[in-house]
């Protein structure tokens, strides 16, 4: 028999093997992705770093959408940005801070942990020459193999007390940045024939403003950029423990394996396009609309262009609007709403004024095509989520899509590293180990000659 035959047959034999009627999910109580009927979360844990919400749940049961809320540690993520912003100062290094530990530094804690911080940002030798060496096109496994090299590096790679664990979460929370910007830096020399920069990060700089020199060299940016990008890394530092890359992580922790094997875990589930890669989507979507939709005012030509999308007879044909609604957000993305009114900031410093309105009524106009395609079959309300503003962004501050979802990484390690350490820090530890119930027919084993 042919191997590649025998790959077909293979392939063929699948499509039966492997497929479950949705029924059965029903028939046995089957809680399909672990969400309930009406689409919250099915309960699995406990903790106390972040709370994603976006509804209440009624009395006589169902669910009641409320104006969208995101908490760190039992601070609200709007409260901390407009404290960042009223102070006019960054703000990244110390939500790290306050999710790794569970309270908010004074001035010289958090003068000391940004030190730190700084301190750790450069590669050792040996890991910046392997980085160059590696071959691929993508960043992400790029970093995940960065981050298992690291245990190589660590005396203590296998220790899991909490002294221990915190020294590994600083080194990831610091190295992230430095990883990818070099990774882009190589991909560009392999696949562009443009010149190798290998900066060195700045023990003067904030980690936001590191990376972007790092990306870019001194002069290229401006502070505005460093701000846009400072909270962008806020508001994706963490978002509870039930997203797939943090639940990830918490399942791969229970097992007490090493940082760096439950770290790139997360990495590898975050790079999936349903998860981590949603921004580019937006940012693809968009350079389609500004050609397909020949005037950016024109509320009837936008909204017949998106019914359009909805049918599936424009764009890519999914049927899907990207950056519009979430599984937990119904009114409103707290991250959304924050990140919108500093976009505006940037897009009037860049002079894309036009531009950013024509994302805003997009943004209004594709909730209300949404809404109404979907009609009586909707269960719920929908909004416009983070990743619909954030694409905006990286690309107007001229960072490259190859890194949109390692960016994400660079900000929800903090999330990561906190949600680890309380995982193997419970008073009674557990493995995570969900069941499956079997619903494929018993067989009898027929001996292999007579097959």
């Amino acid at each position: 028999m042919e191997k590649d035959y025998l790959v077909y047959k293979l392939s063929e034999t699948i499509k039966s093997t492997s497929r479950i009627e949705k029924d059965l999910f029903t028939q046995f109580n089957v809680k399909r992705g672990l969400r309930n009927e009406d689409h919250s979360g099915v309960l699995v844990g406990l903790t106390k770093v972040g709370d994603v919400v976006g509804y209440e749940k009624l009395p006589e049961g169902g669910l009641k959408a409320i104006p969208g809320k995101l908490i760190y540690r039992g601070i609200d993520l709007e409260d901390l940005c407009n404290g960042f912003q009223n102070e006019n100062r960054l703000g990244f290094e110390e939500t790290a801070f306050i999710l790794l530990s569970g309270y908010q530094p004074d001035a010289e804690e958090l003068k000391v942990f940004s030190k730190l911080i700084t301190e750790k940002m450069p590669l050792e030798q040996k890991a910046r020459m392997n980085i160059i060496d590696l071959e691929g096109d993508d960043i992400m496994n790029i970093l995940a193999r960065s981050v298992l090299e690291m245990y190589t590096f660590d005396p203590n790679a296998d220790d899991i007390s909490r002294d221990n664990l915190i020294r590994q979460s600083i080194d990831l929370i610091a190295k992230f940045p430095t990883i990818v910007a070099y990774a882009y830096n190589m991909y560009r020399f392999k696949h562009d024939g443009l010149a190798l920069n290998i900066r060195h990060p700045d023990p003067s700089m904030s980690l936001a403003e590191n990376f972007l020199y790092l990306m870019k060299g001194r002069g290229n940016y401006t502070e505005l950029d460093v701000k846009l990008l400072d909270l962008t890394l806020i508001l994706h530092a963490d978002h509870g423990g039930g997203n797939n890359s943090t639940f990830t992580v918490r399942v791969t922790s229970s097992t007490q394996t090493d940082t760096y094997s439950s770290i790139a875990a997360g990495i590898g589930s975050l790079k999936g396009p349903l998860h981590g890669g949603a921004n580019i989507a937006v940012v693809k979507m968009f350079d389609h609309l500004k050609i397909a939709i020949k005037n950016w005012t024109d509320v009837k030509e936008i909204d017949t262009y998106l019914k359009r999308m909805l049918n599936k007879d424009a764009y890519n044909k999914s049927g899907l609007i990207y950056g519009i609604g979430h599984a937990v957000y119904t009114i409103s993305d707290p991250r959304a709403l924050i990140l919108k009114e500093m976009a505006r900031k940037l897009a009037e410093e860049k002079g894309l004024q036009k531009e950013f309105a024509f994302i805003e009524l997009i943004d209004e106009r594709a909730i209300n095509a949404f809404m109404t395609f979907k009609g009586d079959n909707i269960n719920k309300q929908v909004c416009t989520n983070v990743d619909f503003y954030s694409g905006f962004v990286y690309q107007t501050l001229g960072l490259p899509t190859e890194v949109y979802t390692p960016m994400f990484a660079m900000a929800r390690i903090a999330g990561w590293a906190a949600h680890r350490i309380e995982e193997l820090n419970f008073a009674s530890k557990r493995i995570i180990r969900p069941a499956y119930k079997n619903v494929g027919e018993r067989k009898q084993f027929i001996p292999l000659k007579d097959r």
